[in-house]
């Protein structure tokens, strides 16, 4: 057996500590922005502290992790890391919110296989932005550095969301009847699903991400950030009864609205009732993708589908659209009879 000729340090095997710490510090004032009613000072430490507001009577803790699949892919071909962070948290938030749940704090996770303050940086206060939409504390995370692990330049990301609703107060759908209305709010573009097959046509068909689309480019569009739907939702759950709400992200509207429809129940949706982003013509075009195959796979532009009572309906559009958010009346609700949701031209 024979040794190393000189001795051998954690940088020399592709782990630099100083980095790390570094990026610590520089992640502390984008936390401090983050901050709200339960957060106590603990970014570096070792486990991340935070106090339910005391407004809370009988908190029932609602928590939420995910991450943004193969758009990180799109992100680092195109040098674009300013907004992916914004989508890390807004498909963690998106999910609590859904339950009526605020969204309380919110912990990262970024792995690369040598640490570059610069873009670790420019991620996290994309992080940093998500968590002041979503009115969540970023209270803490993770940087690892594996060697040897990612190619060059690149990264994975994970998120850790945590909220809080009254127990009394969740929602889960077992309220709804025949009758009720469903409502689409209208997504950004593909947000974080079906970036594999957005990235196949790319490489298939030769496309350039420069072309033209709606007025930018098609990366510009598909790197677009997933719309973060927490606050005016939060806001409508004080004036109406909403009684489910399906955050639409892989497998599309149909498999993500029959996750909150009770027994008994279905849904019936007209895809004449909204309209689709152009990036979806320029996709599926591009690939030749067939009606089933994009609603099975995209948004198709409903990042959020909801059921509320028929006569809240129009308070519910109005609420969101004064918010900035295009909201359609896309269906209704019916006594079970044949499909869970039934999707109609």
């Amino acid at each position: 057996m024979s040794s190393v000729d000189f001795p051998l340090s954690y940088r020399d095997a592709g782990v630099d500590i100083g980095a790390g710490d570094a990026l610590v510090e520089a992640i502390k004032p984008i936390a401090d922005r983050t901050r709200r009613e339960g957060m106590i000072d603990s970014l570096g430490g070792f486990g991340a502290l935070f106090e339910i507001p005391k407004k809370y009577r009988k908190p029932l803790l609602v928590s939420g992790t995910d991450g943004v699949g193969t758009k990180l892919k799109l992100a680092v071909e195109l040098n674009r890391h300013d907004t992916i962070g914004i989508d890390l948290v807004a498909m963690c938030a998106n999910d609590v919110v859904v339950h009526g749940a605020e969204p309380l704090f919110f912990l990262d996770y970024f792995a690369t296989g040598r640490l570059t303050p610069r873009l670790a940086l420019e991620v996290v206060k994309g992080i940093g932005t998500g968590c002041e939409l979503a009115g969540a504390a970023l209270i803490g995370g993770e940087t690892a550095e594996m060697p040897g692990m990612y190619a060059a330049g690149e990264y994975d990301l994970a998120g850790f969301c945590v909220g809080a609703v009254e127990k009394d107060a969740v929602i889960d759908g077992t309220t709804i009847q025949p009758g009720d209305a469903i409502v689409g709010l209208a997504s950004s573009g593909p947000h974080s699903n079906g970036y594999a097959l957005i990235r196949k046509v790319i490489e298939k068909c030769a496309l350039d991400p420069r072309e033209p689309c709606e007025g930018e480019t098609v990366g510009d569009c598909l790197m677009r950030p997933t719309r973060i739907y927490v606050k005016p939702i939060l806001d409508l759950l004080q004036s109406v009864e909403a009684k489910a709400f399906a955050h639409i992200t892989g497998g599309g509207i149909a498999a993500n609205v029959s996750r909150v429809l009770p027994e008994g129940i279905r849904a019936e949706i007209s895809r004449s009732t909204w309209t689709r982003p152009g990036i979806f013509d320029w996709i599926q075009g591009n690939g030749r993708i067939d009606d089933a195959e994009m609603l099975g796979t995209f948004n198709c532009g409903l990042g959020m589908v909801m059921v509320v009572p028929a006569g809240d309906l129009s308070e519910t559009i109005r609420h969101f659209e004064g918010r900035g958010i295009q909201a359609w009346e896309i269906g209704e609700t019916q006594s079970r009879g044949g499909a869970t949701v039934q999707i109609y031209a």
